[in-house]
């Protein structure tokens, strides 16, 4: 390798190493805090603003909710630091069994998991 080279790699080094240390610096990656009553309701009003859902059940780790309108469920979990929104009909989801406090939920594009505190499902708010 000649001099040039490694200059110029050592200078690329010290940029990314930079960058990183002012990502961290600045907390870009953030943990998304547990839902409680009122994110979940004010999250169900941002996704969801024409429905007015009947019950809401929060997952027991506080990453996901599913809430029950009628005849649809309109679902909500963690994907990173946000929440990713599904509206699916009720049937699918209450048709659901869980396994060992867990609850899995087959989308196209994702498989989300439930932390239930049992396993009877649907809980007795959603029924």
């Amino acid at each position: 390798m000649d001099k040039a080279l490694l200059i110029q790699l050592g200078g690329s080094i010290t940029a990314v190493a930079l960058l990183v240390a002012f990502a961290a610096w600045l907390g870009v990656a953030r943990a998304t805090p547990p839902l409680d009553a009122e994110s979940a309701r004010a999250l169900l009003s941002l996704e969801f603003p024409d429905h007015k859902p009947d019950a809401v059940w929060i997952a027991a780790d506080g990453a996901a909710l599913i809430a029950r309108d009628g005849a649809l469920a309109l679902v909500l979990y963690r994907r990173g630091d946000g929440y990713v929104a599904r509206d699916l009909p009720w049937s699918t989801v209450a048709a659901l069994k869980p396994t060992n406090g867990r609850l899995t939920l087959r989308l196209s594009d994702a498989r989300p998991v439930f932390a239930v505190n049992d396993d009877a499902w649907p809980p007795k708010e959603l029924a």
